[in-house]
């Protein structure tokens, strides 16, 4: 494939992250900050993302898991997934985790084992999302091309 369609390709598919409402613009602001002296930085933020969302699903399976339900240490895992989906634009994440929130005030234990579920699902689901687009973006930059502006006109 060359550039040209390789970058159509990756326009198009970003489009369809945001009106899927996979990403929002906090996404679009996260590429701004790269530039020539940080090449990577999209990658190192979205790993960290990664990383940090691992571990919080798995900090939240295992408290959800007791047999008395801390639902103020379930809640701050899930205030600090919620921020990190914010800061790179994972928007699906955000949301589920408000409701995963609400639930927690009202230490309904049924209601959050389900909210868990749908928020590791959306997670899942960007995640993939977000491999892809990177993934394109390499593809890009190996074939001697330049990763097209994102712009919100759509």
């Amino acid at each position: 494939m060359e550039v040209g369609q390789m970058q159509r390709r990756l326009v198009d598919y970003t489009k369809t992250l945001f009106m899927e409402g996979f990403l929002d613009a906090q996404f679009l602001q996260l590429q701004q900050l790269q530039d020539e002296s940080n090449p990577d930085f999209v990658v190192e933020v979205v790993s960290l993302f990664f990383d940090d969302s691992e571990k919080l699903l798995n900090d939240l399976s295992m408290a959800l898991d007791q047999p008395n339900v801390d639902f103020k240490k379930v809640d701050a895992h899930v205030h600090q997934l919620k921020g990190s989906s914010s800061s790179i634009g994972a928007q699906r994440v955000k949301n589920a985790c408000i409701a995963f929130r609400n639930f927690c005030e009202e230490q309904n234990i049924d209601a959050t084992l389900r909210c868990l579920q749908q928020v590791k699902h959306e997670y899942y689901l960007v995640k993939n999302k977000l491999e892809t687009l990177l993934r394109l973006e390499q593809q890009i930059v190996a074939a001697g091309g330049s990763i097209p502006a994102t712009e919100m006109g759509f």
